[in-house]
């Protein structure tokens, strides 16, 4: 089936709400007149004279599209209005360059003008100066420097540089004028100020040429300058670009293979010519789902226009990038860069920066590889990608993906497919089983809404991340718009309708047409058809029908779900089973007749999985890439790409390379390790799965490829006597990866255009005598190298050598300086001697220095060197340095060599060094590795500088990147200086010195590995048993059977015997002397001597003196304890902890114990009770102390006894032990501790903690504002069983603030904390001055101190007498009632108060009518109580009446109010 692509109104379209049929008439005629407004304006772009034909066709096909609009003519539209913007485009730019034209004429009319006034200016005020002076002479003068006067004009124009850095850069120029110009310096149009940076700038100007130069360029220093030369007469300017390079490790000088991707030529290119250069660019990037990145170009642009630039352009593969919620683009400021917010795997791909301008386009490339993130489930897949929906309608949509690489995980089984509405962040999964096919039709969609779809790869560990999620897709019927139609009427006007409008009288729509399978798979049929016609003006929907062929029988596949779309997914069909379909319309107003019945269609899969691809072929590229390409599988129907992986040889552990399928058979795999071997293979993969791995590749080490080597140079001439000369070169920089086989030399006159070969065959060495030569000629040389790969380009000319006869005394010049071991602050220099070596033998050499453009040579050594090696040390690192050397001999210094190439005295990262040891056989060699060395390279070992020859003393022995140096004899006579170097690599060299010291301490490990010892894991220890039986034992890592020992104490052999029994397990290793009495005799040196073929060892251990009685001890004590253990015994001896309840137990347990033995607790020798009996079956009996106080200070003992023996286990509870106890339970207590709560009282304001329990001894602190708070009038600190309190008295604005409680249990301590200010002390201050005067009150009101009882009996005609204290202050008011009513005063009754607290109330002659309840008021302002008293009167000679004893009479309060 061939998928329709989304149409763009449908990606923006926005959410509808129910009124859908309404707001979707609204859009289509929006639609239809934004196309018709767009069909106008295309057509006045046409000329004049096909104006009124045009407009005739526009019109006429306006009208048809009405009717028939198709997705062809949706996409000229879009092609038109894309030609349109070009066009406008184009115009607005043609338009600023016209501006820019007429703003350069204004400019320079400007100045024109400005400089006449300014020579008008100097003429008059040159005559005002000179008025004094001669006519004559006047004239004349003015006369000459009319004649001279002339505007600044550059004769020679600066030139532009490119250099590394912490080089220097001289800029020059040549200008004339009169008057002398003035010259003034830029750098990107600000002016150069040389005292701003002193020392940075040096600016020179000596007869008309001018000089910028730039001391120690850094990369911040590329720009453009520009010289500025200004008189009376005018301005002119000349600018350069300045390029400062970076020096990188990994530069190399091939070119990565590229990618078959042929972008697309840009179709608006910007008319200004700019030169573009790329100072930094963006490698070869590795990173992972879901992290940020920047790719970024730094560029220097010249000219650099403020409002002109060329124009960017970023592609993936071949496809031009646009920005998105996912990638951001930024162009300016000498940069440009992409940035991605989140990574996914659809990301990976070759991106490209195209810069394009009129002078042509400067592209990069760099390929962006993007691994899978974490899983949420190990083991699970990596997330689909390239999520694209097809063929969108009103409740249908097809779903696409590219299915995950799982090289390291189990294949992939199916996939979810998820939707979300926009306007939410609900997500619904379509599938309830996975879809094995990377193609889903979701239905269920409701028309007019938008959605967004997601996918998530299943596999037998779980569910991979979901992927990207696509764009916003809206659920509308594409063909609404054919639907369409335009009624013209008088005039201009039209009216535009559903052509659904038109058959309002249809009831019973027509059946649909067409109807066919669009999609078949082994999961689904996509069934499709055509509307019926006519349709009627009512909604439409369909039901379909399935039928097994040969059945006769008809199932409604839709009966819950009518479908409104012209095509659905049929699901459910049985496995190589024949069906026929039919489809019915459907109206409000009743069903169709069925449509055509189909052919008969089976579910199958359409497409297959894809064959392997064929043959696997890896080439080499770089020195960390490779090219990997194969041949494309027989069977690659609807390919969606491939996923290649490697492995390192030898290891079966299969990686992946890409993590997006590449839709070509060449890839380059980066990343890779150089001077690995790897093997490659290749599957292709479509929508229904992932082919058979490909055959793997042949094994290929990485490394660069082979090319042809760049070009000699440094040629120097050696010798020459009249009719020859000794030529001498340096190799190349580069080999091209294969060694160079020989050289070829040309030669010619001076002036003479022909150059002539001196050898037909390539010469192998790098010196050579050209013979021929006339006397008196200059000659000119130029050499070409050759490898396997071919010949490379020659050398650039040499200088001019002029074939005469050498004779000075003097040596000739040195030659092929060269440099190795280059390291931050040294390098170490190697030249060769002259080939002329004057009037006598050269006696040694100097070695001059200076740094790069510096004007003076140093001199490195003070007296000549005999050596033709030199390292030169106490350099300046990051500087750039050039060498020469001069040969001596008895006449003096000879001529210089060439000076060198500028060396940066900087180590390279990863630098490596050589290493000494001794292998496996005791040989002591020196290694070296190098993982950059190539095909071309050899390691090449010196001693001294000198290349190793001798083979009686030494051995070189190289395996791949490894290379070692074997020492045949060492002795004393190798010591010395041993380097090595690597060819055709960038300088890699390392040297060694091996000095007495190290040479001994590797003959002695040498000597340990050829004459060994048994290894011992563990040397003579002893052990002793719990019987006090005393075990001697060593262990060896290996012993052979053949090994035997022998045990030596006190220089006398022990045998096997019952007082000393010796074994030995050579499986083990394990030899051992078990003696079971160990006595005081035993005193003294044990040891254990083993042999085993050639191997032996000895062990020793000295037991004397301290040592000894230790061990004597120990073995004694050890022996009691089994005696003791014979009969009933403590297994673990008296100890305590606290329980969560803070009560301390005593624990120990028992063991060896029987129902006859008695257990006793005992507390200072006096038998203890303990709540709980002791658990004797158990092993466990305890004894709890509740509330732990001083009172239980004592000796507590445990005892076991019974006719085997006894026991006793000992705890003193006091001191330390006591201590600590305190301090487990202040744990316990801290750890539970309450908040910290308020109590008010009469007194002040009350803190309170409550615990589990609170005693003096825990150590406890209060703190007020970080203070600590002692005891005192003011604050007093105390606490009772339960709770610690800081009563703060009489408490004040002072008092404010944070208090803290603290509980210290010896190591952490417990806060509890309280802000007591702001409402919490408004409150709790209101509350204590209510209860202090509630307090005052109570002390000072009126009470009855004692004195009456609650009840008396008495017998007529007694006197009765009750008689109180009383209390008060003020003193109180007494007042006697009767009954509850006033007492009236009499004879009878009397009443006394005296000293304002005695009171008493005396009834005179008691009478039965005196029987009742008397009451006594006492009371002040601050209140009073009441005390009521029974009376009971009985007559002489009866019964005293039964009443209960009497008591204290219980007074009742008088509140104050009511006291008053």
């Amino acid at each position: 089936m061939s998928l329709v692509a989304v149409p763009f109104y449908q990606k923006r379209h926005k959410h509808f709400d129910q009124s859908y049929r309404n707001i979707q008439t609204q859009y289509l005629l929006d639609e239809y007149a934004s196309r018709k407004r767009t069909s106008t304006q295309a057509s006045a772009q046409r000329s004049l004279t096909q104006k009124s034909s045009a407009q005739r066709a526009s019109s006429q096909h306006s009208r048809a599209g009405a009717q028939h609009v198709s997705a062809q003519e949706e996409q000229d539209r879009e092609e038109r209005y894309q030609s349109l913007e070009a066009s406008y485009g184009e115009a607005k730019r043609q338009r600023f360059l016209s501006e820019l034209a007429q703003l350069e004429e204004d400019v320079h009319r400007a100045r024109s003008h400005t400089r006449d006034t300014l020579d008008k200016y100097a003429l008059d005020t040159y005559a005002l100066q000179r008025m004094w002076a001669e006519d004559e002479l006047a004239w004349e003068r003015h006369v000459f420097e009319e004649r001279m006067s002339r505007a600044p004009e550059v004769l020679v124009r600066l030139r532009s540089h490119t250099v590394w850095e912490k080089m220097s850069v001289r800029l020059c120029f040549t200008v004339q004028g009169f008057p002398t110009p003035v010259v003034q310096w830029y750098k990107d149009g600000s002016l150069i100020c040389q005292a701003g940076e002193p020392g940075k700038y040096r600016i020179e100007s000596r007869y008309g040429v001018h000089t910028l130069e730039i001391n120690r360029a850094n990369f911040d220093d590329t720009a453009t300058y520009s010289a500025v030369a200004t008189n009376v007469h005018g301005q002119v300017s000349t600018n350069a670009a300045v390029v400062v390079k970076r020096f990188r490790g990994d530069e190399e000088p091939y070119h990565s293979v590229g990618l078959p991707i042929g972008l697309p030529l840009s179709s608006v290119i910007p008319y200004t010519h700019f030169d573009v250069q790329f100072l930094e660019k963006f490698g070869v990037t590795f990173r992972r789902e879901g992290e940020t990145l920047t790719l970024k170009c730094t560029l220097l642009v010249t000219p650099d226009l403020k409002r002109l630039q060329p124009r960017a352009e970023w592609y993936r593969d071949d496809v031009l990038l646009k920005e998105s919620k996912w990638t951001k683009m930024f162009f300016g400021e000498g940069q440009a860069s992409l940035s991605f917010s989140h990574l996914h795997k659809d990301d990976e791909g070759l991106y490209t920066l195209r810069i394009v301008s009129r002078g042509g386009v400067s592209d990069h490339s760099a390929f962006l590889f993007v691994r899978d993130a974490d899983p949420l489930v190990t083991g699970a897949p990596g997330a689909p990608m390239d999520l694209q929906c097809h063929d969108a309608n009103r409740d249908y949509v097809i779903v696409t993906w590219k299915p995950p690489n799982t090289t390291t995980e189990s294949p992939v089984i199916g996939y979810f497919i998820d939707r979300c509405e926009v306007g939410t962040d609900s997500w619904v999964q379509c599938n309830d089983a996975p879809v094995k096919v990377c193609k889903y039709p979701v239905t269920g969609l409701f028309e007019g809404r938008s959605y967004m779809f997601r996918v998530r790869a299943v596999n037998s560990a779980g569910v991979s991340r979901p992927s990207r999620v696509t764009d916003a897709v809206a659920a509308l019927d594409p063909a609404d718009l054919k639907r369409l139609q335009a009624i013209h009427l008088e005039g201009e006007k039209e009216i535009v309708i559903y052509k659904d409008d038109l058959e309002g009288g249809v009831q019973i729509p027509g059946p649909p047409t067409n109807v066919h399978a669009s999609e078949v798979n082994r999961t689904y049929v996509v069934l499709s058809w055509e509307p019926p016609s006519p349709r009627g003006k009512e909604p439409l929907m369909y039901f379909i029908e399935k039928s097994m062929v040969g059945s006769g029988t008809w199932q409604r596949v839709n009966a819950q779900t009518a479908v409104r779309s012209p095509r659905y997914a049929v699901f459910d069909l049985a496995e190589g089973k024949p069906y026929v379909f039919r489809v019915l319309s459907a109206t409000k107003h009743g069903l169709s007749d069925p449509s055509e019945i189909t052919p008969p269609i089976q579910a199958q899969d359409s497409i297959v999985v894809p064959s392997a691809p064929g043959r696997v072929l890896a080439s080499r590229n770089t020195k960390t890439s490779v090219v990997v390409q194969w041949d494309r599988p027989k069977q690659e129907e609807a390919l969606l790409g491939y996923y290649v992986d490697c492995c390192v040889a030898g290891t079966n552990q299969w990686e992946p390379c890409n993590h997006k399928p590449i839709g070509y058979n060449r890839f380059v795999v980066h990343g890779l390790t150089t001077g690995e071997q790897y093997v490659f293979r290749v599957k292709a993969v479509n929508a229904v799965g992932t082919s058979e791995n490909s055959q793997e590749s042949e094994i290929i080490k990485v490394q660069a490829a082979l090319t042809v080597p760049s070009h000699p140079y440094g040629i120097t001439l050696l010798n020459c006597d009249g009719h020859t000369m000794t030529l001498g070169w340096k190799v190349p920089k580069f080999s091209g990866g294969s060694p160079i086989l020989g050289y070829y030399v040309d030669r010619r006159e001076v002036h003479h255009q022909n150059w002539h070969e001196v050898n037909a065959a390539p010469i192998p060495d790098r010196i050579l005598t050209v013979e021929g030569l006339t006397e008196g000629s200059l000659y000119e040389f130029k050499i070409t190298a050759a490898n396997l790969a071919g010949i490379g380009q020659p050398s650039d000319p040499s200088e001019h050598f002029r074939c005469e006869a050498w004779t000075m005394p003097e040596p000739g010049p040195a030659y092929d300086l060269t440099f190795c071991e280059v390291r931050d602050t040294s390098l170490v220099m190697l030249w060769k001697a002259p080939v002329y070596t004057g009037s006598s033998p050269v006696a040694g050499y100097f070695v001059d220095f200076k740094e790069v453009d510096a004007g003076d040579w140093n001199t490195v050594n003070a007296a000549t060197t005999p050596n033709r090696y030199l390292k030169v040390c106490d350099l300046q690192q990051g500087s750039t340095y050039v060498f020469r050397v001069r040969a001596v001999n008895a006449s003096g210094p000879g001529k210089p060599s060439d000076t060198s190439e500028p060396v940066l005295v900087e180590a390279r990262p990863g630098t490596k060094e050589i290493s000494a040891g001794v292998d496996e056989e005791g040989n002591i060699y020196l290694s070296f590795d190098c993982p950059e060395m190539t095909d071309a390279s050899a390691f090449t070992w010196c001693r001294s500088y000198e290349e190793v020859a001798d083979e009686e003393r030494f051995r070189v022995h190289t395996e791949g990147d490894h290379s070692r140096l074997y020492f045949q004899n060492p002795d004393k006579a190798d010591v010395g200086t041993y380097s090595v170097s690597v060819s055709d690599t960038d300088g890699v060299s390392s040297s060694f010195v091996l000095d007495e010291e190290e040479l001994e301490r590797l003959m002695a490990l040498s000597n340990e590995i050829k004459n060994p010892t048994i290894p011992l894991k563990s040397e003579l220890a002893y052990e002793i048993f719990d019987r006090g039986q005393v075990r001697f034992w060593l262990q060896a890592e290996h012993l052979s059977p053949d090994a035997n020992f022998r045990f030596v104490i006190n220089d006398r052999e022990v045998s096997d015997s019952e007082t000393h029994r010796i074994k030995c397990d050579r499986s083990t290793g394990v030899i051992e002397m078990v003696m079971d009495r160990f006595t005081i005799e035993n005193e003294g040196t044990y040891t254990v001597q083993i042999h085993d073929g050639k191997a032996k060892n000895q062990s020793s251990l000295v037991l004397i003196g301290d040592a000894f009685k230790a061990v004597l001890e120990e073995a004694e004590f050890q022996r009691k304890e089994f005696l003791r253990k014979q009969g009933p015994h403590f297994a673990e001896y008296l100890h305590w902890d606290v329980t969560e309840d803070c009560e301390v137990r005593l624990l120990c347990k028992v063991a060896n114990t029987k129902r006859e033995t008695v257990f006793k607790w005992l507390k200072d020798d006096v038998l203890y009770e303990a709540e709980r009996p002791p658990d004797l079956e158990g092993g466990v009996c305890e004894l709890l102390i509740q509330k732990l106080s001083k009172k239980d200070h004592g000796e507590y003992k445990a005892t076991l006894k019974d006719d085997r023996g006894q026991d006793v286990s000992i705890l003193e509870v006091a001191g330390k032990v006591y201590d600590d106890m305190v301090l487990a339970v202040s744990r316990v207590c801290g750890i539970s501790a309450s908040p910290l709560k308020i109590l008010c009282t009469p007194e002040g304001i009350r803190l309170q903690c409550f615990m589990k329990y609170f005693m003096e001894e825990m150590r406890v602190n209060w703190y007020h504002k970080e203070a600590k708070v002692s005891s005192s009038e003011h604050t007093r600190v105390g606490g009772s069983e339960e709770v610690a309190w800081l009563q703060i008295c009489e408490p004040s604005e002072k008092d404010k603030g944070k208090y803290t409680f603290e509980i210290f249990d010896g190591r952490d301590n417990h806060r509890r904390h309280l802000d007591l200010s702001g409402q919490a002390f408004d409150e709790a201050f209101a509350e204590f001055q209510q209860l202090k005067a509630a307090a005052f009150a109570e002390k000072n009101r009126g009470k009855v101190i004692g004195g009456l009882p609650d009840v008396v009996t008495i017998m007529e005609g007694k006197t009765l007498n009750l008689t109180c204290t009383v209390f008060g202050n003020p003193d109180p008011e007494v007042v006697w009632f009767k009954n509850d009513k006033d007492l009236d005063l009499s004879e009878h009754f009397a009443v006394k108060f005296e000293q304002a607290k005695y009171v008493s109330l005396t009834i005179t002659g008691v009478t039965a009518e005196d029987s009742g309840k008397y009451s006594i008021h006492v009371r002040n302002k601050y209140g009073g109580e009441k005390i009521d008293v029974t009376v009971s009167v009985y007559k002489h000679g009866e019964k005293i009446p039964d009443v209960p004893p009497p008591q204290q009479a219980r007074p009742k309060l008088i509140p104050a109010s009511a006291a008053e």
